[in-house]
């Protein structure tokens, strides 16, 4: 599966990259919603794993313009929080059109499990249950 990953903390976008990555995806990076955007129309990702708060164009907005360009694209949400607090961000996102949200911090699995889970293909049974 093609993965964009679009997270403005550099230590953040690598590990995400490198643990779907090491699962087999391909993953592309992005450091904020609006290069992200870019990729997204450059590459045609089959899923997007955004952050929520970022410089220049924040996950909430990115997610209204995945879902307004790219219906079909699955999204989960990422977010360690704000001025809003973390769940109130990850409820809005998912309102807004993320298929799925985690928080920071997240573990390398839960995020594995999550992705495939966007994919049924990927997902198995214990997966989706665990």
């Amino acid at each position: 599966m093609k993965v964009l990953v679009i997270d403005d903390d550099d230590r953040i976008r690598r590990m995400v990259a490198r643990v779907l990555s090491a699962d087999g995806h391909r993953v592309s990076c992005a450091a904020d919603g609006a290069a992200g955007m870019i990729t997204l129309r450059r590459e045609h990702p089959d899923a997007v794993v955004t952050d929520i708060i970022m410089p220049e164009q924040e996950g909430i907005e990115t997610i209204v313009a995945i879902r307004r360009e790219r219906p079909q694209t699955k999204i989960i949400a990422i977010s360690g929080g704000g001025c809003l607090g973390d769940i109130e961000l990850l409820r809005m996102a998912q309102l807004l059109g993320a298929d799925d949200v985690l928080s920071k911090p997240f573990r390398a699995h839960e995020l594995r499990r999550r992705v495939r889970a966007l994919d049924p293909a990927l997902a198995t049974a214990s997966d989706i249950s665990a």
